[in-house]
């Protein structure tokens, strides 16, 4: 089916989006939220800019993802929980030989995260992992009890060690769901290898977001429209690198 502008819907089953979004790349695929005036959330949270046909699509994704991949003040604003999958996602899974659930994989410079999160909430077979820098090893410590914990040996976060920290667990396939910052420096280090963006039909205006440094990237990366797909006058574009 198509929109009155000839654009295809938005499929609302997990077997057809298969055709659109099945075919996840090992690396990294981001998955994004924004305004139509680029906003990437209002009033610190994305709730208000998405909608059901939006969020069945975000955790879609994450059936055919490793491990997904967020920062620390992403999963407080948002109040993450562990991924919750049904169960013919879970057996398609096993079936393929991925484990039946992902985990979130919690993205922290300094871990000054309470340990009564509901991210840290997960079962066994997919307990949350957080990944932290020197800086934040300490605190990190603290909640060993809740989550598996990663510690880089380096002072900042480091976007590709935190990937070969992730593949040497056999997690390639990795989602993204942000806050912009972690995608930001994800883009800075070249590492994003597929963009699922959603273009919402919102106004926000400008919203308080973290500072972010200036790109020292010498060029861009050029990206290919795979697709677009729309419902509720929400637009689903699909980049891939070429």
């Amino acid at each position: 089916m198509t929109s009155p502008l000839g654009i295809p819907l938005l499929p609302q089953t997990a077997e057809e989006l298969d055709r659109w979004y099945g075919d996840a790349p090992v690396g990294v695929r981001a998955n994004m939220i924004q305004s139509v005036d680029g906003a990437d959330a209002f009033d610190g949270r994305t709730r208000p800019i998405t909608d059901p046909a939006d969020q069945a699509l975000l955790s879609y994704l994450r059936r055919h993802a490793d491990a997904v991949l967020v920062g620390g003040a992403t999963v407080q604003a948002e109040g993450y929980g562990p991924v919750r999958l049904d169960q013919p996602a879970r057996d398609q899974r096993v079936a393929q030989g991925h484990a039946a659930t992902p985990p979130i994989v919690v993205v922290t410079a300094r871990a000054l995260l309470p340990a009564s999160l509901k991210v840290f909430q997960a079962p066994p077979e997919a307990r949350t992992i957080v990944v932290t820098s020197t800086a934040g090893a300490a605190a990190a410590d603290r909640l060993r009890d809740v989550a598996d914990v990663i510690v880089l040996d380096r002072e900042a976060i480091d976007p590709a060690a935190i990937l070969q920290s992730l593949q040497e667990r056999g997690l390639g396939r990795i989602l993204c769901e942000g806050g912009p910052f972690l995608l930001t420096s994800l883009i800075e280090a070249d590492l994003v290898d597929e963009m699922c963006l959603t273009v919402s039909p919102y106004l926000a205006g400008s919203q308080p977001t973290t500072p972010r440094p200036t790109s020292a990237r010498d060029v861009p990366t050029r990206l290919r429209l795979r697709h677009v797909l729309t419902r509720n006058d929400l637009l689903y574009l699909r980049y891939s690198r070429s």
